[in-house]
């Protein structure tokens, strides 16, 4: 299984508006239009990558509590179906209701946010405070499909309790390591 590392964006980079398709609702969904909230998560992912699956039975829960937060989470699939009809808006609905999302699960056909973004890998986590501001970009946690460290979503957790409290970044960031997305 081949890993690809997440490229680190500047910490206060502005987050970029997009209007994507969510499958399951049969809707686009605007980033653009959710400018009330204490905080917005992006997560890249997709159906089919071992790491996303890893996680599958812990980050749905962890992203569900957050809502309750009142951060917004809005997890993307940016992965060419043509090649990879695993990931298609179809099974990303059915994946939606399997893995009990309760955040929008939005499709980049063309890609292009995946691009804005930087992002290079799924999963690829992207956490931005209430002003669109770039607070975090990393990694999930320690787990990985091939070691034995337990799922905890300690980094992203941690990362969104320093930002609730109006406190800095956590200083130490480490890339998300993934599958690379699959480009068109």
């Amino acid at each position: 299984m081949v890993a690809t590392e997440s490229y680190m964006s500047p910490i206060g980079t502005k987050a970029v508006n997009f209007d994507l398709y969510s499958p399951s609702k049969k809707t686009k969904i605007s980033f653009s239009s959710s400018t009330k909230g204490k905080g917005f998560l992006i997560a890249f992912i997709c159906n089919h990558c071992p790491y996303v699956v890893h996680l599958k039975d812990n980050f749905p829960t962890l992203f569900n509590s957050f809502l309750a937060k009142d951060i917004k989470v809005f997890a993307i699939s940016s992965n060419d179906i043509t090649k990879y009809p695993a990931d298609s808006p179809d099974e990303m609905a059915r994946i939606s209701k399997e893995w009990d999302f309760d955040f929008p699960y939005l499709y980049d056909e063309t890609q292009e946010i995946a691009k804005s973004y930087k992002a290079a890998c799924t999963p690829d986590f992207f956490l931005y405070n209430k002003n669109k501001e770039l607070f975090y970009r990393g990694q999930y946690d320690d787990s990985r499909p091939s070691n034995q460290i337990p799922i905890s979503g300690k980094d992203i957790n941690s990362a969104v309790e320093l930002m609730l409290k109006g406190l800095p970044s956590p200083e130490e960031q480490k890339p998300s390591i993934g599958c690379n997305i699959k480009w068109k």
